[in-house]
């Protein structure tokens, strides 16, 4: 088995009296999209500069690509900041260049990797033009392409899709998932959970500087699954024996049925062939969304 690309092992962090993180530990592994979600002041932004070195944990240790943070460890990364920034005075084609022969590359890679780059994301058009001239949803994506420019190993990227319209996520999210095919490791931040649920493979949820929850996305939702089936079809659903109560859709024809204590998915499976009126397209275990677990967790309602 492969080190893992991301180790961090039992690491706090205080500020003052305030302690931001305490005591986490996870890994992240080669070639996986890999999600850190939590409530604005969980620790997330802090953990993540602790990884990049922008910032000494307290105790614990962190090893990144093999081992400890060095300048040659640091070229093989790419990171989007929460907080944006790109030269906003220089013309596009001129700044990514530049950018790119920062982390290592030549002159002519990095205007190719660029002009590449400014095609994929349907940006060619615009390489002569200032920063300052296009609109904050292009300047989203160029200072996504900037970040990833050289082909890094590890890319970390905090709130990626933040401000940027459907078409343009989607973009994104593409982009994303070609890096990943490619062998790139991802570490993402993010609160749009859908996204999660479509892009990682693992995740961890941090609340309060804790890990609050880790492993697969499947996992996860499974862990927190009730003692629910989810049917698709039609028929009077609250009707069929064993259902406690009915969370029916808006068009009737998709439900989350509740069932009664000792009733099984076997019991519900028959109780729903034998009930007259009622024809089922889907039957399936009723697995909540990240979103609904995440509030879970935040509010304190389980024991996670």
């Amino acid at each position: 088995m492969t080190s893992p690309v991301i180790s961090v092992q039992n690491v706090t962090k205080n500020y003052g009296s305030f302690r931001a993180v305490s005591d986490i530990s996870f890994e992240v592994q080669q070639g996986e999209i890999f999600a850190m979600l939590g409530p604005n002041g969980a620790g997330k932004s802090t953990t993540m500069r602790m990884i990049l070195d922008i910032i000494k944990p307290d105790s614990g240790t962190i090893s990144v690509l093999g081992g400890k943070m060095t300048d040659a460890i640091k070229d093989k990364i790419g990171y989007l900041p929460e907080e944006r920034g790109l030269y906003r005075g220089v013309k596009l084609l001129e700044m990514m260049s530049y950018l790119g022969r920062l982390k290592g590359m030549s002159r002519g890679d990095a205007n190719a990797r660029a002009l590449e780059l400014l095609k994929y994301l349907e940006l060619d058009s615009h390489a002569k033009k200032k920063v300052s001239e296009l609109s904050k949803g292009m300047q989203q994506k160029i200072q996504f392409a900037v970040t990833v420019m050289h082909r890094p190993q590890l890319i970390i990227v905090d709130e990626p899709f933040s401000g940027l319209d459907p078409v343009n996520t989607r973009v994104l999210m593409d982009l994303l998932m070609t890096l990943r095919k490619d062998g790139t490791t991802i570490v993402m931040s993010t609160h749009q959970m859908f996204q999660v649920e479509e892009l990682c493979e693992r995740l961890l949820m941090m609340n309060k500087g804790t890990v609050a929850l880790y492993g697969t996305v499947d996992e996860v939702r499974s862990r927190y699954a009730t003692h629910a089936i989810e049917v698709e079809g039609k028929g009077d659903w609250a009707s069929v024996p064993g259902v406690a109560h009915a969370d029916i859709s808006e068009n009737g024809r998709t439900a989350v049925l509740q069932l009664k204590e000792g009733t099984t998915s076997n019991d519900m499976l028959t109780a729903l062939a034998q009930t007259p009126g009622v024809e089922v397209q889907k039957f399936a275990q009723a697995v909540p969304r990240l979103n609904d677990i995440f509030i879970r967790v935040v509010e304190g309602r389980v024991n996670a």
